[in-house]
C-alpha cells in the first residue's frame, strides 16, 4: 500500500494496523481492540481522501482537513513503528508472544503503549468530528465550480511575425505532410508543456490549410467528452447542428460519410489518452485522397499510437537555441529593435538560462518585464528569483505554471510522489535512474501487484515519467534511459507542489533552516543544497526529528546529529570529488527504519559503526569513497540488503554466502578477498548484477580465478557481469574456455580487460546477450560471424590487437538487431572493415577507435548499405591525420541516403 503525495502514509499505516490485528499480536490484550478501532476510523476517511487526491483546487476548509489527516498519519505511523520496534527488540530465542509479554510487564511498558495508542484514537475521533462540523464533504462538491480559460487559446492566435525558432520545424512538418503519398498520413508532435506544440501546429495548419478541401483544428484536453468533441468537429467542418444525434457511433458515421470523398486536414490538439484517440481516429476515413491528420501531445506512447509507431512521423519538440531564445526575449522586452542595454545583459543571460529554451517561460517572463516600463535592475532581480527553485512559492507567472500543472494533474496518483521526489536534487543535477528507483522503493512509493518485482515496477514508473515528458533524458544506453534531469520550470512546479503538500523541504542557507524550524508542519523530507554551517546543529536536531529522507549536497564540515533522526528511511550524501574530510556515520546504528544509505565522497574517509546488523530494513548500501576508518564486521547478517557497493579498499565481506537477498554487488578489491568468500558468491542465487574489479589492476591467483569462474557458473539468474582486471597471470590459450558455463539468461557482459586469444565459441550460446565488451588478440571474419549470429545483441565493443589478413567482413544477415558497433585497437593496425548488403540492418551508430600514426585512406566499405545509420564517430585521431580522416568520413557519409553525422574526438 503505497505512500501518496497528498495523503502521506495513510495507506501503509492501514497496512500496519492490519498487521497488529494478526495472530502474531493476539495475546497483547488491549492492543488489538485499539488497532481495530483506529483502522475503522481511518478507513472511513480514506475514501474521501482518495477523491480529494484527484482534485486540483480544493476549498480551503477541505484542504486544511486533508492536510491535518496527512500529518496525523505520519505521527501515527511513527508511533506504530516505535511500538513494533520495541517488541521485536526482545530476545528472539524465546517464544515471541511470551517473551514480548514478559518484557512489557518487566519494563512496565504495557501501560505506556496503551496510552500512546489511546492518544492516536482521540486524534482520529477528533478528525472525523471536524469533518462533520465543517461539512467537508459539501466543501469538496463545491471545490471545482470555477471554469478557467483554456491556456492554449493564446497559442492558437499568435501571429507568425512574432514567432522565433519555428521556421525549421514548420518547414520539416510541411514537407512531411505535403509529400506525394495518397494514403491517409498521421503525424505527431510531442513534447512537454510550454515548448510550443500548439503554436507550431497552428502555423503549419495556416500555411497548408488552403490546399485541402476541408479542414478543422480542435483541442481534446485531459478528460475529454468524446461525443461532445466529435459534435463540435462536425460544426467546424460545416456539417451543421447534430444535437439530435445521441450516439457516438452515429456521429462517427456522419463524419466518415462527409469526409469520404474529400481531401481533409485535421489538427487534434492536446491529446492525452490513447483510448480517446482510438475513438476519434474512427472518424477519419482513409480515402486515398492525400488527407492528413496531425496530433499534438505530451505523451510519447500517445504520439507513437497515433502514427502507428512510425518514428519518421513523430516530431519531438526541442527547446529553443540560445540565439532564438535571445531574439524572442529581447523582442518582447525591448520592442522591434531587439537591442539589450548593457546593464541588463548579464541578468538577461541568467534569466534565459533558467528558462532553458522553453518558449512559454521566455514569453511569460518577457511579458512581465515589458509590463513595467523602464523597470529598474532590482525589478529584474526580483523576477529572476521568482523563476528559481529557491523562491518557488512566489505568486508570479501563474499562466505558465498553470500549463505545466496540467501535466502534473494528469499524472496517476502513484506517480506523483515519485515526480515530486526529484525536488530533493539540486537544480540542473543529473540524476541516476537506479538511485531514484531505490529511493522510491525505500520511501514506500512503489506498490507491487500480482507478485511483480518492485525494482521492475519502479523502473516502469520512471519510464512513464519519461514518456510523459516530465523529465529530460541525459544518458541512454541501447534504448534504456540511465539518467535524467528536470527542467528548471518543472523544478519550480515540483517545489511549489511540495510546499503546498508539505512533501519535501529544501534549504540553501542558515536562514532557510531557521524558517523550516518555525514552519506550521513538521519537516518530513529535507534536502540541504549548500554549505550550511555548524551553527545549525541544534536547529537541525529539533527540526529533523520526524524526517524520513535526508539528502546533503555540497561540502560542509558539519555532519548532522543522525542519532536524533530515528524515523529516517533514506540518507544521501553527495560531495565534490576533491573534498577531503571524514564523514562520521557511526550513529546510523540507531536508525532502525533505515532502508537506503548512499555516500558519494570519492576523496573522503567514511567512519562506519563496527556492527550494523540492527539495520534489519536496510535495502541499499552504496559507498563510493577511497577508504573507511572501520567497516562493519557483521554486514553479511543484513537479511534484506538488496544492493551493495563496497568502498575501494574493502574486500568481499566475510561470510558473504549468507547474503541470500543480494541482487546487485560491486567489489573493487577482489585480489585480497578470501578463497572461501569467492566461493561463497556462488550461493547468492538472487544475484542479478555482478561487478568485480581489483585494486590497481592486480591479478587474481589462478586458484582465485578458478573459484570465481565456478561461482559465476552457479548464478543462473545473473543478467549483468563485469570483470575488470587484466588477466596477466595465465596463458591466453587457457582462457578461451574458462567462462564456458556462463548463466544462460545473461544480457550484459563486460570483459574488456580479459584478453582472449580469439573470440570464445561459448559466447555464441548466449542467446539473451544484449551488450558485449570483448578484448581479443586476433580477429577474423569467421569469428565476427560467431558474434553476428547472436539474436539479441544491440551493442558491441570489440578491442583487437591483430586482424587476420587485415580485413573484417560483416556478412549478410549478421547482427540483425545491432544498434551500436564500436571497433577499436590500441595498436597501429591496418584494418579494413566491410559491411555486406543486408548486414546490421538496424545499426545507428558506428564508432572506430584506432591509433593511426598515418592515414591509409580507407573508410569502412559498404556503409551506404546500412539503412539506419545516423552517426559515425572516429576517436583517437592524432592531430597530423585528423583533417584527412574527417574529410574521408564526410565524403563517405555524403554517399549515404540518410547523410549520417560525422564527429571526431
Amino acid at each position: 500500500m503505497a505512500v501518496t503525495a497528498t495523503t502521506g502514509v495513510l495507506n501503509p499505516l492501514l497496512g500496519k494496523l492490519s498487521t497488529l490485528l494478526g495472530e502474531e499480536y493476539k495475546k497483547l490484550t488491549g492492543v488489538k481492540k485499539q488497532a481495530s478501532f483506529l483502522k475503522d476510523e481511518l478507513s472511513a476517511m480514506k475514501a474521501l481522501l482518495n477523491t480529494m487526491e484527484l482534485m486540483d483546487n480544493l476549498h480551503p476548509s477541505a484542504k486544511n482537513w486533508r492536510d491535518h489527516i496527512r500529518e496525523m498519519s505520519f505521527d501515527m505511523e511513527n508511533c506504530i513503528d516505535d511500538f513494533i520496534h520495541d517488541i521485536q527488540g526482545a530476545d528472539e530465542k524465546k517464544g515471541f508472544v511470551r517473551k514480548m509479554a514478559q518484557r512489557l510487564r518487566r519494563l512496565g511498558r504495557r501501560h505506556q503503549i496503551a496510552n500512546r495508542i489511546e492518544e492516536l484514537k482521540v486524534l482520529a475521533v477528533e478528525a472525523n468530528a471536524r469533518r462533520e462540523r465543517y461539512k467537508i464533504d459539501e466543501c469538496i462538491n463545491s471545490s471545482n465550480s470555477t471554469v478557467l480559460v483554456d491556456p492554449r487559446i493564446s497559442a492558437i492566435y499568435k501571429e507568425a511575425a512574432g514567432l522565433v525558432g519555428i521556421d525549421g520545424p514548420r518547414e520539416e512538418l510541411v514537407s512531411l505532410l505535403m509529400d506525394s503519398q495518397k494514403k491517409l498520413k498521421v503525424l505527431s508532435i510531442v513534447g512537454f508543456g510550454g515548448l510550443g506544440k500548439t503554436t507550431l501546429a497552428k502555423q503549419v495548419y495556416d500555411e497548408i490549410g488552403g490546399q485541402f478541401t476541408c479542414k478543422a483544428f480542435f483541442s481534446v484536453s485531459q478528460r475529454p467528452d468524446v461525443k461532445r468533441l466529435l459534435s463540435g468537429l462536425q460544426l467546424k467542418l460545416g456539417m451543421g447542428d447534430s444535437s439530435h444525434v445521441y450516439e457516438v457511433q452515429d456521429i462517427i458515421d456522419r463524419l466518415r460519410e462527409h469526409l469520404k470523398h474529400k481531401r481533409y486536414l485535421i489538427i487534434v490538439d492536446d491529446l492525452w489518452d490513447q483510448s480517446a484517440w482510438n475513438t476519434i481516429r474512427c472518424a477519419f476515413p482513409d480515402n486515398a485522397n492525400g488527407s492528413r491528420v496531425m496530433v499534438t501531445t505530451r505523451l510519447d506512447d500517445v504520439a507513437a499510437t497515433a502514427c502507428l509507431s512510425d518514428r519518421a512521423c513523430i516530431h519531438s519538440m526541442k527547446p529553443l537555441e540560445e540565439q532564438d531564445s535571445k531574439r524572442l526575449f529581447f523582442s518582447r522586452v525591448f520592442g522591434p529593435e531587439n537591442v539589450c542595454p548593457p546593464q541588463f545583459k548579464e541578468i538577461s543571460a541568467q534569466i534565459l538560462k533558467k528558462c532553458g529554451g522553453l518558449p512559454l517561460a521566455i514569453i511569460s517572463v518577457a511579458s512581465l518585464l515589458a509590463s513595467h516600463e523602464a523597470s529598474p535592475l532590482t525589478e529584474w532581480e526580483s523576477i529572476k528569483n521568482s523563476l528559481g527553485a529557491k523562491s518557488a512559492t512566489k505568486p508570479t507567472l501563474q499562466e505558465m505554471r498553470g500549463i505545466l500543472n496540467l501535466s502534473y494533474m494528469h499524472l496517476p496518483v502513484h506517480l506523483r510522489p515519485c515526480f515530486l521526489y526529484l525536488g530533493m536534487y539540486p537544480e540542473d543535477r543529473e540524476t541516476e535512474r537506479n538511485d531514484l528507483v531505490r529511493q522510491w522503493i525505500a520511501e514506500g512509493f512503489v506498490c507491487s501487484s500480482h507478485g511483480a518485482d518492485l525494482v521492475d515496477v519502479a523502473k516502469s514508473y520512471f519510464n512513464e515519467l519519461v514518456n510523459r515528458s516530465m523529465i529530460e533524458l541525459v544518458r541512454t544506453s541501447h534504448g534504456e534511459v540511465l539518467s535524467c534531469r528536470v527542467h528548471d520550470m518543472m523544478l519550480d512546479l515540483i517545489l511549489s507542489k511540495s510546499t503546498e503538500d508539505n512533501f519535501l523541504s529544501v534549504a540553501y542557507n542558515y536562514e532557510d533552516m531557521a524558517r523550516l524550524h518555525s514552519c506550521k508542519y513538521k519537516v518530513r523530507r529535507l534536502s540541504l543544497q549548500s554549505s550550511v554551517g555548524g551553527a545549525t546543529s541544534e536547529t537541525l536536531a529539533t527540526s529533523m526529528s520526524q524526517v524520513r529522507s535526508y539528502a546533503r549536497f555540497q561540502e560542509s564540515q558539519y555532519t548532522p546529529p543522525l542519532s536524533k533522526f530515528k524515523y529516517l528511511r533514506v540518507l544521501t550524501f553527495e560531495f565534490p570529488p576533491n573534498w577531503e574530510t571524514i564523514v562520521d556515520l557511526t550513529a546510523i546504528v540507531r536508525l532502525f527504519l533505515l532502508r537506503y544509505l548512499k555516500v558519494w565522497a570519492i576523496s573522503a574517509v567514511i567512519a562506519l559503526p563496527a556492527e550494523i546488523q540492527g539495520l534489519v530494513h536496510l535495502q541499499t548500501l552504496d559507498l563510493r569513497c577511497k577508504e573507511t576508518q572501520s567497516f562493519p564486521s557483521d554486514i553479511s547478517c543484513l537479511a534484506n540488503l538488496f544492493h551493495l557497493r563496497l568502498p575501494l579498499c574493502i574486500v568481499l565481506p566475510e561470510g558473504i554466502k549468507k547474503m541470500k537477498s543480494i541482487r546487485t554487488l560491486r567489489c573493487w578489491d577482489m585480489s585480497k578477498s578470501s578463497l572461501e568468500d569467492i566461493k561463497g558468491l556462488g550461493e547468492l542465487t538472487n544475484l542479478k548484477e555482478l561487478y568485480l574489479s581489483t585494486h590497481f589492476n592486480k591479478c587474481l591467483t589462478l586458484e582465485q580465478e578458478d573459484a570465481l569462474v565456478s561461482s559465476i557458473g552457479m548464478l543462473r539468474d545473473l543478467k549483468c557481469l563485469a570483470l575488470d582486471w587484466e588477466r596477466g597471470c595465465s596463458d591466453p590459450d587457457s582462457q578461451l574456455d574458462s567462462l564456458h558455463d556462463l548463466p544462460p539468461r545473461l544480457e550484459e557482459l563486460y570483459l574488456l580487460d580479459w584478453e582472449f586469444k580469439r573470440v570464445p565459441k561459448w559466447i555464441g550460446e548466449l542467446c539473451c546477450l544484449r551488450i558485449l565488451n570483448l578484448h581479443v588478440l586476433h580477429l577474423s571474419s569467421d569469428e565476427v560471424r560467431v558474434l553476428g549470429e547472436l539474436p539479441s545483441l544491440v551493442g558491441v565493443r570489440i578491442k583487437v590487437s591483430d586482424v587476420s589478413q587485415d580485413k573484417v567482413v560483416v556478412g549478410i544477415g549478421l547482427f540483425p538487431v545491432l544498434e551500436h558497433f564500436l571497433f577499436e585497437s590500441d595498436k597501429d593496425v591496418n584494418v579494413y572493415l566491410s559491411f555486406e548488403a543486408r548486414a546490421a540492418p538496424k545499426l545507428q551508430k558506428l564508432t572506430l577507435q584506432f591509433c593511426w600514426r598515418e592515414w591509409r585512406g580507407v573508410t569502412p566499405a559498404g556503409m551506404e548499405c546500412l539503412p539506419c545509420l545516423q552517426h559515425i564517430v572516429s576517436d583517437k585521431n592524432p592531430k597530423d591525420v585528423r583533417a584527412q580522416v574527417e574529410s574521408a568520413f564526410k565524403n563517405a557519409a555524403s554517399l549515404h541516403p540518410r547523410h549520417p553525422s560525422v564527429s571526431l574526438n
